[in-house]
This record gives C-alpha cells, sequence and structure tokens, in this order.
C-alpha cells in the first residue's frame, strides 16, 4: 500500500484531526482494516469502529465489513467543512490566490461558506486595504478577518449548519437584502453545465440565490473535482456566473461547456 501523505504524531490526536487522516489513509490506499487503522492511530478498535461510522453517516467513507471504502459517487452529500479543507488544498489556495487579486479597494465584497472561499479570506489577511467590507454567512471566515484594520466584516445570523460553520435561514436572508455587493466569490458543491450551480442544503440554496441578485459580479470559486457534480439543491443555472476560477486540472470538455455558456473560465 502507498503511504498516506501526512505522518501520525506520537502524541494523541484530536479526534477530528484523527478522522480527517483516516479519510486520507483510505482514499490513499484504496481500502483499510479496523485492525490496520486501530494500529496506525494508537487507538482501540472500538475508537475507530465510531469513528468509521460518524465517517459514513457523513457519506464520507463507505463503510465495509471489519473496515472501510472510499466514497465513489456522481453526486455531492454534505461533507463536513474539517473533511473538505484537507481535499485539494493545494489547488484550493492557487484558486484564493487568484480571486483575491480580483478585490478592489473600497469594495464590498460577499464569501460564502466553503472550503475554497476560505482560503479567499486567509489571502486577504496578507492584503493592504484602505478600506473593505466583508459580508459573510461564515463563522470560521468572520473569524479569519476578525481584529484586521481597515476591514469591516458583517456576519449574517440564521441557523448554524454543523457540517459548514454556515448561517442559512429567513434571519440571514433578511439581514442580506438589505446590502448590496460588488462581487460575490460564491462556493460551490457540484456544477454541471445542464443542471447549474448545486449545494445539499435548500437553505443554503436559498441564500446562495440571493447572495447572487445583491451582487453586481458573481464569481464561483472550486477544485475541478466539483465538475460534472450534482447535488440535491439547484442555486442557479451557469450562465448567471460571470467568472469561474478552479484548477488546471479541470477537463476540457467542461471547460468548453461553460465558455459557450458565456462565462469567463480561468484555470490556475
Amino acid at each position: 500500500m502507498n503511504e498516506v501523505r501526512a505522518s501520525v504524531p506520537s502524541q494523541r490526536l484530536l479526534v477530528e484531526e484523527r478522522r480527517r487522516l483516516i479519510v486520507e489513509y483510505v482514499e490513499s490506499n484504496g481500502r483499510a482494516t479496523v485492525e490496520e487503522l486501530a494500529s496506525r492511530f494508537k487507538t482501540s478498535s472500538v475508537t475507530i469502529r465510531n469513528d468509521l461510522e460518524t465517517l459514513a453517516r457523513n457519506a464520507v467513507i463507505a463503510r465495509s465489513h471489519g473496515g472501510a471504502l472510499p466514497i465513489t459517487q456522481t453526486t455531492t452529500n454534505d461533507i463536513p467543512l474539517t473533511i473538505k479543507e484537507r481535499r485539494s488544498h493545494p489547488e484550493k489556495l492557487r484558486i484564493g490566490q487568484a480571486a483575491a487579486k480580483l478585490i478592489q479597494d473600497g469594495e464590498t465584497i460577499i464569501l460564502d461558506s466553503g472550503s475554497t472561499t476560505v482560503e479567499i479570506a486567509r489571502q486577504i489577511r496578507q492584503m493592504k486595504f484602505e478600506s473593505l467590507t466583508v459580508v459573510t454567512n461564515a463563522l470560521n471566515i468572520a473569524m479569519e478577518l476578525s481584529g484586521l484594520q481597515n476591514i469591516r466584516v458583517m456576519m449574517l445570523g440564521g441557523l448554524l449548519r454543523q457540517t459548514s460553520y454556515s448561517l442559512v435561514g429567513p434571519d440571514a436572508e433578511q439581514a442580506l437584502s438589505r446590502i448590496s455587493a460588488d462581487r460575490l466569490f460564491l462556493g460551490v458543491d457540484g456544477l454541471d453545465p445542464v443542471v447549474g450551480v448545486t449545494t445539499p442544503d435548500p437553505l443554503e440554496a436559498s441564500l446562495n440565490a440571493l447572495m447572487i441578485r445583491v451582487s453586481r459580479e458573481i464569481i464561483a470559486v472550486f477544485d475541478a473535482s466539483k465538475l460534472g457534480q450534482r447535488s440535491l439543491s439547484v442555486i442557479t443555472p451557469v450562465q448567471t456566473l460571470h467568472t469561474v476560477i478552479t484548477d488546471n486540472s479541470a477537463a476540457p470538455d467542461m471547460v468548453d461547456a461553460l465558455r459557450n455558456a458565456g462565462v469567463k473560465v480561468t484555470l490556475v
């Protein structure tokens, strides 16, 4: 079996960190047994079984007799943000860097929740703005930008979604309806040229659709694995998007389909 990229610290791992490493190990090796994981992470078989059951409920891995297998799917599921952030991280970092370069001083921007949009927030931390207003529904993004000079953060209220650290629902929509933004950086769970932009949660889809309506420019940011994926709730047709920023492993036919729909595609 191939060695997983991340090494296992000798000290006891935090639960979320161990589970992220379990997912990475299963995906890298194609399978894993309970005994194998218990030995690797220096914990009991009971603990590993609990980890696998939790990950399987979140559709991050597939449970098998005595172990786990990688998920193979054509639709996206509501995967926890802590898992998403580990996937395709180098690509998401490049996408975040390219997206942040589009932000102009004095603008009001919306940062949607997600593992790619948080990379934009991390880039903003390193930039110098005389004035910038950032509207977000994501707790982790608001924390990334808290305490920065000349950066005003507007946090939308609402119902907290535990998997994504995002706030959704009528209260979030009411707050959002009173603003106007220059740019929206939209996180994407799935994008199919025919079906459109999708997300697993209907309340998230409703809020995202309103983000689009109150913004002058719509920029979708996502790694190429999201292309061709479909999820439960449709946010908008692809023709609504002005720009897509994704990584250079994107399938050429998907890129062509987006460009034929009038969307500017930037590959990084």
